[in-house]
């Protein structure tokens, strides 16, 4: 006999099931229309391209739990708990579908119960409810009592891990004791049949095993009605929208920023521009807030909040968040005014300054550490500039410093002030061979780009000028463009001027095309970023490859060889984006390890964990917020750490912050902060 088939003070159980079920539905479809109609306020954009890539990529992050066990450390050991949760709820998950949705619910359970499917079935359930219990005591005992920084106390929290507790132990109660009544005290499943054997040898009535087994069995029912009630409604929502934002999320670029009609601005009235209202947003960037689980990962891991600015990533999704459920019926309902009009009420704040804070807004290097870390795959780096884009091409607001680099960029081509912004970009071709394009009869296909600061800057110009003898050693076919290379507009999307990225993108595609270049090799990891993942959203068709992509391949080809000792412990220090932006942090330690002599020390944060020099996201020339302290000395102090003598790092931007950062820390006699071009150049054998 089952609990659904009794009848309870004359009431049939399947009435009493299906009314539950029906109630619980009539409070659960529309919250969650309610959110879906909240997402649709955003922007279209088409995430549904690619749909198998997807699919396969959303299996692969959340079944075998990929997206929170790839933050395990030895410090940090919860995301193994986060999986052993997910696959043994999951199990439970598929429990109340087939036990109780169709079994019971269904009134099939003659065809279920009994057989050696129910007994295997329920055996795995006994071991996963073991496992979801020590995972909830884990759990709280990380919460309330050894809690880490990145973790808050929430009585919420507290509530959704008594009722997963109580879950379990209603399932123990429900099968042990129902098992008990009917005499089946020995086998399998293994935990229920052990306690139901304890109950048969302590005597207890047959009669009061069965109701006992029947009160928790529609007890667990109203817990999970309950539980799916509460989810939509709680920070818990990231249960539901978790799996859905791991399936949209972007394939290709790690910031999805799409081009804006440059004749916007010359309109009579011009668009809004960038982020300025809720509603503003991208759909999926709604989506992104109802899938933050407050975990916290970002929070620890951003080099602003680190050094004590006052952004974090966490509290900036968090106060949108609140601020959509704030604003959102009001936005839903368009406050019609008979007009047909919304009533500007309704329109809604704007986000930065009422929601979130301007100095917020700039404190962001664009490192990508929050999204490296997040398990869920939330962008909060294109909310970010977005919101940039907005203050600059809207309101004209930004930082004094961000005025006169962007100025600099209009007048000069390059983002550079003072001395150095005054010479000519192609001094530097008078100290080494090379080609320039347009200045002799010989045009390569293959370019190298050398970028604002690596021909400007007098420090940089060093590498560049290694660089280039390395390629010529090496036989690689090259030339520059000298004089007609400009800015790549970099410096200028990260600052939210937009438009003067895009008019540097096409003049520098025109470029490439008239003089017919195939391939471009680069030393600044920003210029291969927008050279590679943004400039084809602008026409271009060109391979870009950064310099260790190519020496790690010419070393193994045997073109360039390393044969000359450097006796120095090196550390490397991975660029943002180089290594996290791209995938590019292997090829660098295959050429370290081919330097004869050297000894490498691996940084703790590194690889696509490493932590950020400062520079990004326009910071080589934006002031950090007064009264902190600065990110390239937190960062000097992880390099003082490992004890290497050389700290070594393939961008220029991370150079310079590095050597400041020595400056300042008073190691210059014992630490020496190089561009790896340059230690590869003194581990060249000469000709």
């Amino acid at each position: 006999m089952s609990p659904v088939s009794a009848t309870y003070l004359g009431i049939p159980g399947y009435v009493i099931f299906w009314v539950m079920f029906l109630v619980t539905m009539g409070l659960f479809l529309p919250r969650a229309y309610f959110l879906y109609r909240l997402m649709c306020l955003g922007k279209q954009e088409n995430r549904f391209d690619r749909i198998g890539e997807r699919f396969k990529n959303m299996l692969f992050v959340v079944i075998p739990q990929w997206c929170t066990l790839k933050s395990v450390t030895s410090k940090d050991l919860a995301g193994i708990g986060h999986a052993l949760l997910f696959w043994g709820f999951s199990c439970f998950l598929v429990s109340y579908i087939v036990l109780i949705g169709i079994s019971e619910g269904l009134g099939l359970h003659s065809y279920i119960r009994g057989g050696a499917f129910e007994t295997g079935f329920l055996t795995v359930l006994d071991i996963a409810g073991i496992i979801v219990m020590l995972s909830m005591i884990w759990a709280a005992i990380r919460r309330y009592i050894v809690r880490p920084p990145r973790l808050e106390i929430s009585l919420e929290a507290g509530f959704i891990m008594f009722m997963v507790f109580s879950l379990m132990v209603l399932h123990f109660c429900t099968e042990s004791f129902g098992m008990a009544a009917l005499g089946e005290t020995h086998g399998l499943p293994p935990i229920s049949s052990a306690i139901a054997s304890y109950l048969v040898n302590a005597g207890v009535p047959k009669d009061t095993l069965m109701n006992v087994s029947y009160g928790a069995w529609w007890l667990h029912y109203a817990f999970i009605l309950v539980f799916t009630i509460y989810i939509p409604r709680s920070k818990h929502l990231h249960v539901l929208a978790s799996a859905p934002n791991v399936f949209f999320k972007s394939l290709d670029r790690k910031v999805v920023l799409e081009p804006i009609p440059l004749e916007a601005l010359e309109s009579e009235e011009p668009p809004e521009l960038g982020v300025s209202k809720i509603q503003d947003l991208k759909w999926k960037d709604i989506l992104d807030l109802y899938a933050c689980a407050k975990c916290g990962r970002c929070h620890v891991s951003c080099p602003a909040q680190a050094s004590g600015k006052t952004l974090s990533p966490r509290e900036f999704l968090r106060h949108m968040k609140d601020h959509l459920l704030e604003a959102g019926p009001g936005l839903l309902t368009k406050g019609s005014n008979g007009s047909g009009e919304a009533t500007p009420e309704l329109e809604g704040k704007r986000l930065v300054g009422d929601v979130v804070t301007e100095d917020e807004i700039w404190a962001c290097t664009t490192c990508g550490a929050c999204q490296e870390v997040c398990p869920v795959n939330i962008e909060h780096i294109r909310k970010l500039l977005e919101m940039r884009q907005n203050l600059v091409l809207v309101h004209n607001q930004m930082p004094e410093s961000a005025q006169l680099m962007l100025r600099n960029m209009q007048t000069r081509g390059n983002p550079w002030a003072g001395a150095q912004s005054l010479r000519l970009r192609g001094d530097w071709t008078n100290d080494v061979e090379v080609k320039v394009l347009g200045e002799s009869d010989e045009n390569p296909s293959t370019l190298l780009w050398v970028g604002c600061t690596g021909a400007l800057i007098d420090r940089n110009v060093l590498a560049t000028l290694s660089l280039v003898r390395i390629l010529n050693a090496a036989g690689v076919d090259f030339c520059v463009l000298g004089e007609a290379e400009s800015c790549c507009g970099d410096p200028a999307r990260r600052a939210g001027y937009e438009f003067q990225f895009q008019i540097s993108a096409e003049e520098n595609i025109e470029t490439f095309k008239n003089f017919n270049i195939k391939e471009i090799i680069t030393s600044c990891p920003h210029c291969y970023n927008a050279l590679k993942n943004e400039y084809p959203l602008y026409g271009a068709e060109f391979k870009v490859i950064h310099y260790t992509e190519l020496f790690a391949e010419l070393i193994k080809q045997g073109k360039l060889k390393l044969t000359n000792d450097v006796n120095t412990l090196i550390a490397y220090h991975d660029p943002c984006y180089l290594s996290r932006y791209n995938g590019v942090y292997q090829e660098p330690r295959e050429i370290i390890d081919r330097i004869p002599k050297a000894k490498f020390k691996e940084m703790e944060r590194s690889k696509t964990t490493t932590f950020c020099c400062g520079g990004g996201g326009g910071h080589m020339w934006i002031e950090e917020q007064h009264g902190t302290t600065k990110i390239n000395h937190v960062r000097m102090d992880e390099v003082i750490e490992t004890g290497a003598d050389t700290i070594a790092t393939s961008c220029p931007y991370c150079l310079q912050m590095l050597e400041e950062g020595i400056e300042q820390k008073g190691v210059k006699e014992t630490l020496k902060a190089k561009d790896l071009v340059e230690v590869v150049e003194a581990a060249m054998k000469q000709s």
